[in-house]
């Protein structure tokens, strides 16, 4: 088996949720290719499932030294630093994340950065700008919804999900929200 195809099936196991053999493809790749940062990223989102958050950081830490321009790398490790309650190293990787490749999902991690920092108003507009900026991207849209409905104001809260539901017909996440 190849590397590519070892570190897809790597992958393939962690959403099955088989752990231990996911985890088990990690180590293989990092033996295979020590200079390559595919099994120690495997191995950091491994210990983010797991709920351990330190561990998956040191893994995270090493495939940053292997890619240091990959976004996707410092957006991974900062919801890792998020969990382990160091905000501030979260917010800075989330940061680069955003320079680097401009994901959304690290503008996503960033209003849940702000959010658990105490400031909800920055969180909001955040995620407006981003509405505005990428009206077509659904993940915006509920999450601002869920923000709404975390605060009381349910009325708006299901005008962002229908907008969600609109682009995503099949959102089961959104149907359920909507059906309540």
């Amino acid at each position: 088996m190849s590397f590519e195809e070892k570190h897809k099936q790597g992958y393939e196991l962690l959403h099955e949720k088989d752990l231990d053999k996911s985890l088990d493809v990690s180590r293989d790749l990092q033996r295979i290719n020590p200079d390559a940062p595919e099994g120690f990223t495997l191995e950091g989102e491994i210990m983010q499932k797991l709920g351990q958050w330190d561990a998956s950081i040191e893994s995270l830490n090493k495939a940053i030294e292997k890619d240091e321009d990959n976004g996707r790398l410092y957006n991974l490790r900062g919801y890792s630093y998020l969990n382990s309650d160091d905000a501030e190293k979260a917010r800075e990787d989330f940061e680069r994340a955003i320079a680097l490749d401009d994901l959304p999902t690290a503008h996503r991690n960033m209003v849940l950065y702000k959010i658990m920092s105490g400031k909800g108003n920055d969180a909001i507009s955040y995620l407006l700008d981003r509405i505005r900026s990428q009206p077509r991207d659904v993940e915006n849209w509920i999450l601002m919804g869920d923000l709404m409905k975390k605060g009381g104001h349910d009325d708006k809260a299901n005008t962002y999900y229908e907008q969600a539901l609109k682009m995503d017909p099949e959102n089961e996440y959104v149907k359920e929200l909507l059906e309540k």
